[in-house]
């Protein structure tokens, strides 16, 4: 596929005289693979075709939304029909009432929920919520989990702020900066040091609880419910950051499957079946200090959009009736024993780390507890391993920092192609 891009190569070079390095989030501009991106013309299932008519089996699904596969025919038929009615009001609509109720049902910690148009938008919210809420300024943040560009949060981030420069951002005031509290994760003497001094100033922790942009890592035996006894003694409020993980690794995302509480909880990416869309939730004695009632503002003129309420509502309910973690589960685990064989023809013992439909390959044989660990792999052996998968018609994420994703749609002959497309990949990663 490498020498098969010609209109790719002249899209991309358009793009960059009118857009700043020829993309809209950085991820895409393909530095850490030392290429170009492609441009994608359609989607559909788990395949997508780009403008020069390569086909390709994806595993990014749009970075997480597309967990039916790409434009499934009960979204796009809620989308057609949501429209006829109008595309957006900025005046309350049914299925905002319709998503809350559900969301509320399905995730354990969130008693009341707002809707908002980006993850970014729900993590900047709840911040500011714990706030207002607790009276304090300090927020605690684990280098590597990354919450959205979000001034307080842009410190020690995850994803495209370390694959593409410093990880605390020019543009974040010094100010800002100095309010987040930045601790390695996993690391459960230094939180429990850090709230023995600074715990009654502190208003909120939040993080990915199964971090997701340093590739995938998992937390270690008790660490979660660490910080839950930590939070609820020094009256910290513990925020759950779930965009990625919420409504895919499970019906209630990681709070389901680990038993841990959290008092509010930042969502996106599945609930809007690929829609623009965000939302936060919680305890409702936190949520109730939201203006209109209470005291802390928050607002969006797009917020509850029709459409992006009827596309989630649809994949929602979708996945519900087809079992669909039970499913996911099977999938993964499928395409887990496949990568696992690849590997091991290799004679190496190298790192992946699977939960569900969330899965990531690390070119390192040492175990990963944090970022640090990350940043440690092999990244031109992960580059290599990139274009050769690409080559053979499989698309993994162009970052090592990146989590891939499996859908409903990822059928046994793209488990069976992709397992080759490995195969190949890794001897040429690792030749």
């Amino acid at each position: 596929m490498s020498g098969k891009r010609a209109l790719s190569s002249k899209l991309f070079a358009a793009a960059k005289e009118v857009i700043p390095g020829g993309v809209n989030s950085p991820v895409r501009a393909f530095r850490n693979v030392d290429g170009d991106p492609f441009f994608v013309q359609r989607a559909r299932g788990s395949h997508i075709w780009d403008v020069d008519g390569n086909e390709l089996i994806d595993y990014i699904g749009t970075w997480g939304p597309a967990i039916l596969g790409h434009a499934p025919s009960v979204v796009i038929d809620a989308v057609h029909q949501a429209s006829k009615e109008g595309v957006s009001f900025g005046i309350p609509n049914r299925h905002e009432i319709e998503i809350a109720r559900l969301i509320c049902d399905w995730v354990p910690s969130v008693e009341k929920v707002r809707m908002v148009n980006s993850g970014t938008e729900a993590t900047m919210s709840a911040i500011r919520l714990a706030r207002g809420y607790t009276g304090r300024q300090k927020i605690v943040k684990f280098e590597g989990c990354y919450h959205g560009h979000v001034d307080s949060l842009l410190v020690a981030a995850g994803s495209g702020a370390l694959t593409h420069g410093e990880p605390d951002s020019a543009g974040v005031p010094a100010d800002f900066a100095g309010l987040t509290l930045c601790l390695p994760f996993n690391d459960e003497e230094a939180v429990t040091k850090l709230f023995e001094e600074q715990g009654e100033e502190i208003a909120a922790i939040i993080l990915e609880p199964y971090p997701a942009n340093a590739g995938l890592v998992f937390p270690r035996e008790g660490y979660l419910q660490l910080l839950r006894d930590l939070t609820e003694k020094y009256g910290t409020v513990l925020i759950f950051d779930e965009v990625m993980t919420g409504f895919r690794v499970a019906k209630g995302g990681v709070q389901e499957r680990e038993g841990i509480t959290p008092d509010l909880t930042a969502l996106g990416k599945v609930i809007g079946g690929g829609l623009p869309v965000g939302a936060f939730g919680g305890k409702a004695e936190i949520m109730d200090q939201l203006a209109p009632d209470g005291p802390v503002y928050q607002a969006g003129t797009l917020s509850g959009n029709p459409l992006a309420m009827a596309a989630g509502l649809a994949q929602l309910k979708e996945l519900e009736k087809q079992h669909g973690w039970e499913r996911l589960e099977e999938i993964g685990a499928e395409f887990e024993k496949s990568t696992r064989e690849a590997i091991a023809a290799t004679g190496r013992n190298l790192t992946f780390n699977r939960v569900g439909s969330m899965f990531c390959l690390y070119f390192g044989e040492d175990e990963i507890r944090n970022v640090d660990d990350v940043v440690k792999t092999d990244f031109e052996a992960f580059r290599k391993f990139f274009w050769a998968a690409l080559d053979a018609g499989v698309y993994f994420a162009p970052s090592p920092y990146e989590t891939g994703f499996i859908s409903l749609s990822h059928g046994r002959e793209d488990l069976e192609k992709t397992a080759e497309a490995t195969n190949t990949a890794l001897k040429a990663a690792l030749a």
